[in-house]
């Protein structure tokens, strides 16, 4: 069974090769500086925020570059509508060409957390009578936690639409590591003539407040760089919000909602599916049914010990359940082709819907036939799998929403659209444990659809997570409670952005007796919820 922690897990990254393929776009034309300085571990950690951003921009047809801050050229901005410099290292240089050039700029130029200083406190550029406002201070921690006092506070909520989004915190007392990003660049307003606070911040522990991102004119500037330690809950979707405003793209007011059956097998109950598809099929909700085509147990580990494989045209159970959902309102994702890696356990028992099928995450690397070749010749073999019985898929899930970078890029040559999350990667096989310039990896969240994003995947978001339940009893990998009033909570989040996602799945087997949980009463519940949060239901098939 799937757990919150093994799709909601983040991880920094960088990339190192070029965004593949040129696509027609129609929307602003943008640049991405970003730090990347040499011979550190962190050489390629400014790189990895930069393909988040970049990602978050494929939502406005944005036609993006991507460059070391090192190497900008003077008048290079001026052929950008808009330029975002991402300071993610500490006191990294920036270029006197970029600082003079931003400062006699009249298109729009985002400033993200680090090394304002450099920009801001050097008389020659004029900052504070240009801009209207100044850099005061770089604040982290109010102190360093101990095990009296674990959590000493920062600034870390940031209140947008009257919500609260407060950033991830974590100590480890056994070790004394601190999860967090707690460090911000503190501003202060000089000229309300000229600079504006959009959004506050506030250091609850202090009781202070400092805004979290300020506008001049043609100039912003964001206090810290919202794509570490991202959730549903945090200023990340501030951001993704104020980029409409940020390039000039106002989407319209407008909230979908998206509910996906998950990891549909041979084995599926048909009575849980039933039940499932009455209910949403009473309610006129489209639900998508995230279908493995090819079951397999290599190691018998749900059959006594024998193994077992299921091919679509013996699976009688999954064709009767999608048969009956697929003519009230259901409609197929190809999740995987087996959701699972060849006959050895990666990581828990080598079962379809259990294990992952793209990615060696037992030695966090690609798996070793991995290439392009490979990757197309598992979806068209589900996608055969498929077609052979009589049905088509609408889009591509994949297992774990991790795969390779090749198989990821891959994926575009066979489905027009994914609905998942996306891992990226800072190279096709990445090292992650160099001492010096080593690769990184992250797991991003989509608030909105993405035309196009790193890998060139059109990609629907799944936005909120998915109701789990502690059963260690029956299944020692899941031990963690996600309510639907957790997931209706993070829906109410989503929908502070203007054109947000409200879209979560959800696994038939909580309806099974023998899991003992009130899976159906809290689907319900939570489908609901979302309807009365004024959310209008679709699915894949529904959207361009």
């Amino acid at each position: 069974m799937k757990t919150l922690g093994r799709i909601l897990g983040a991880w920094l990254l960088a990339m190192l090769f070029a965004s593949p393929g040129a696509f027609a776009q129609t929307g602003p034309r943008t640049l991405i500086l970003y730090d990347a300085p040499p011979n550190t571990a962190y050489t390629k950690l400014g790189m990895g925020y930069a393909i988040m951003l970049r990602n978050l921009l494929g939502h406005f047809d944005s036609k993006v570059d991507m460059v070391p801050v090192q190497n900008y050229t003077a008048g290079q901005l001026s052929g950008y509508d808009a330029t975002f410099y991402l300071g993610a290292y500490y006191d990294n240089p920036v270029p006197a060409a970029f600082m003079t050039d931003a400062a006699n700029s009249s298109k729009t130029i985002v400033w993200f957390k680090y090394n304002l200083w450099q920009f801001a406190w050097d008389p020659a550029y004029g900052f504070q009578s240009r801009y209207g406002f100044n850099l005061t201070a770089l604040r982290g921690l109010n102190a360093a936690p101990t095990s009296s006092n674990t959590t000493p506070g920062f600034f870390d909520t940031i209140t947008y639409k009257n919500l609260p989004f407060v950033k991830y915190y974590a100590y480890d007392s056994s070790t004394g590591a601190v999860n967090a990003d707690p460090d911000v660049g503190v501003t202060a307003i000089t000229d309300t003539t000229k600079a504006q606070n959009l959004v506050s911040m506030s250091n609850p522990k202090t009781g202070e407040q400092a805004p979290y991102v300020v506008r001049s004119g043609n100039f912003w500037y964001v206090a810290d760089l919202p794509f570490s330690y991202i959730g549903p809950r945090d200023r990340y979707l501030v951001l993704a919000d104020m980029l409409h405003d940020m390039l000039g793209v106002n989407h319209a007011e407008s909230h979908k909602a998206m509910v996906r059956l998950e990891d549909v097998s041979a084995l599926v109950s048909v009575t849980a599916m039933k039940s499932l598809t009455d209910y949403l099929y009473q309610q006129r909700i489209p639900f998508s049914i995230a279908t493995i085509p090819y079951y397999k147990d290599p190691l018998g580990v749900y059959n006594s010990g024998v193994p077992m494989q299921v091919p679509m045209s013996l699976a009688t159970n999954l064709k009767r359940a999608l048969n009956y959902a697929l003519v009230r309102g259901g409609e197929i994702v190809m999740h995987g082709y087996t959701h699972q890696y060849s006959n050895v356990r990666n990581r828990y028992t080598a079962v379809s819907g259990d294990d992952y099928e793209f990615w060696d995450i037992v030695n966090n690397k690609p798996v070793p036939e991995d290439s392009t070749a490979w990757a197309l010749g598992r979806y068209r073999a589900g996608l055969l799998e498929l077609s052979l019985n009589g049905y088509r898929a609408t889009a591509w899930e994949t297992p774990h929403y991790q795969g390779s970078a090749l198989a990821s890029k891959a994926s575009t040559q066979v489905f027009p659209k994914t609905y998942q999350r996306v891992v990226y990667y800072t190279a096709d096989s990445p090292n992650f444990n160099a001492s010096v310039e080593k690769d990184f990896a992250v797991g991003q969240i989509f608030p909105y659809p993405i035309q196009t994003d790193y890998y060139g995947q059109k990609v629907l978001p799944e936005s909120l997570g998915n109701i789990e339940y502690d059963i260690h009893l029956i299944d020692p990998t899941s031990s963690f409670n996600y309510t639907w009033q957790d997931i209706l909570t993070n829906a109410q989040y989503v929908k502070t952005v203007r054109d947000g996602y409200a879209s979560f799945f959800f696994h038939p087997f909580w309806l099974e007796p023998q899991v003992g949980t009130p899976g159906l009463a809290d689907f319900k519940s939570l489908v609901s919820g979302i309807s009365n949060l004024g959310f209008t239901w679709t699915v894949p098939s529904q959207l361009p």
